[in-house]
């Protein structure tokens, strides 16, 4: 039993044995208490910023006192699960994506009845927006942050190897005249890919055993965010069965071949060493690209000033830059409903927002916020960055989303995650049989989805 719980119970039995049952009012301040851990929010100065908010929050009014959270995000999942099996969850959670959001699918709370009631303005947001957020359970989020996706690189790195720069707009051509492919990222991703006598791996000398720059990494993401360079789609077909299109066989071929034949790209291994990092690619100073968000512009370490971004290249004629889209959440067990949706609507869209969409990375959805976002940015990366290409990204945002769920949720996709384990980290494989025998696990995953316990009630999964 909660402690919550158990004071109240005590309160009950106090006042049977007295002869009476009062009413309980709320004796003073509510606690609404906010889970951080299921996306952004663990690095130090999102920690800080977070602090700050809830120290403001409390500091303007004497009706809620808010409390936080913060859970490492490798037990994030994990921990929230529990916490809402044992019934101590939390009020409100986030910020949290789409990934984050769908192993709780069925815990989140309608907000439309609050809107109402408060008479929030939802006419501040695109109407698209507000929908997206529309599901079986009601209006379960309200727009906050979006993450487009875009390349990063590093000018420097281009500059020494005397290659130009990636276009500057989604429908311009290379320097040399052609489209700008995912088959031209790779052609001059292998010609900045480098060894340690400063061979490219388009050079008969170049010894993959040896490299010291890598041409390209999709950073952060699994292999459905891979994919999606390819096309958007999703491993499941209309009728609930395991299926990929063509689009993403090919993707995992160019994949596959970039890491272990072509050698642009880092392997597991090479990922996760000093050279790159320990995981961080880009921000080692040693990739030349990468296709991540928005919100990588927290984690660039000593890479501050000879960065730009660049349009995702064309594939068959067709751009897909994957989107990310943050917001909090609130639980539909919290038993101050109106209080949690008075914080919320402070986080996403009161004093606090402007703060925490800086430190999240995230280009606000609100647009009379969205000018000093990028003003704010400049200040900390003054190079000039061509923050255009971030905002003209949203047109090709991937659809359906390479986040959203699957049935049998966390188990589907800690075998997508084995799958990824798998082709970044072994030579020899027949990628497409691996393929395969992926989409045959997934099938039996889908058809067992309902006979699975839940992951929320037992607490348990990879945390992933």
């Amino acid at each position: 039993m909660s402690t919550k719980r158990y004071f109240f119970a005590i309160s009950v039995l106090f006042a049977l044995i007295l002869g009476s049952f009062p009413v309980f009012a709320q004796d003073g301040p509510v606690t609404i208490t906010w889970f951080v851990g299921l996306g952004a929010g663990g690095q130090p100065e999102q920690i800080a910023a977070q602090n700050a908010v809830v120290e403001a929050f409390n500091a303007s009014q004497d009706d809620i006192v808010l409390e936080i959270i913060i859970v490492d995000n490798n037990v994030a999942q994990d921990t929230l699960g529990t916490l809402i099996a044992t019934g101590d969850a939390p009020d409100i959670v986030g910020p949290v994506g789409l990934a984050g959001s769908n192993a709780f699918a069925g815990n989140w709370l309608d907000l439309e009845p609050l809107v109402e009631s408060s008479g929030f303005d939802l006419s501040r947001y695109d109407e698209a927006a507000v929908d997206s957020y529309r599901t079986d359970e009601g209006l379960v989020g309200l727009p906050f942050a979006t993450f487009p996706s875009f390349i990063y690189y590093r000018r420097d790195l281009f500059d020494e190897s005397g290659i130009p720069y990636p276009p500057s707009a989604y429908g311009e051509p290379y320097a040399d005249g052609d489209e700008w492919t995912m088959d031209k990222l790779r052609e001059i991703g292998m010609l900045l890919t480098l060894d340690e006598n400063g061979y490219n791996a388009t050079e008969e000398e170049f010894n993959p055993d040896a490299i010291i720059q890598w041409g390209f990494v999709s950073q952060w993401t699994d292999p459905r965010g891979h994919a999606s360079l390819f096309g958007a789609a999703n491993p499941i077909d209309e009728d609930g069965n395991a299926y990929v299109p063509d689009s993403w066989r090919a993707a995992f071929d160019w994949f596959y071949k970039g890491i272990w034949e072509d050698h642009f790209i880092p392997n597991g291994a090479q990922a996760g060493s000093d050279i790159l990092a320990n995981g961080n690619a880009f921000a080692s100073g040693n990739v030349a690209m990468a296709h991540t968000h928005l919100w990588y512009t927290c984690c660039l370490g000593d890479v501050t000033d000879n960065w730009d971004i660049a349009p995702v290249p064309s594939y068959n004629g067709v751009t897909t830059a994957k989107l990310h889209g943050d917001t909090f959440r609130i639980l539909n067990s919290t038993e101050h409903p109106e209080e949690a949706f008075e914080v919320l609507t402070y986080l996403i869209a009161g004093d606090a927002a402007p703060q925490l969409l800086q430190v999240y990375g995230g280009m606000p959805a609100l647009p009379e916020l969205q000018e000093d976002f990028f003003a704010t940015l400049d200040e900390t990366y003054p190079q000039g960055v061509n923050w255009q290409v971030a905002i003209d990204s949203l047109a090709y945002a991937d659809s359906p989303n390479h986040e959203s769920y699957l049935p049998n949720f966390r188990r589907v996709t800690d075998r997508i995650g084995e799958f990824q384990v798998l082709y970044e980290n072994t030579p020899g494989l027949d990628i497409q049989a691996e393929l395969d025998a992926l989409i045959a696990d997934l099938q039996v995953l889908y058809e067992t989805a309902d006979e699975e316990s839940s992951d929320v009630d037992t607490g348990v999964g990879s945390g992933s």
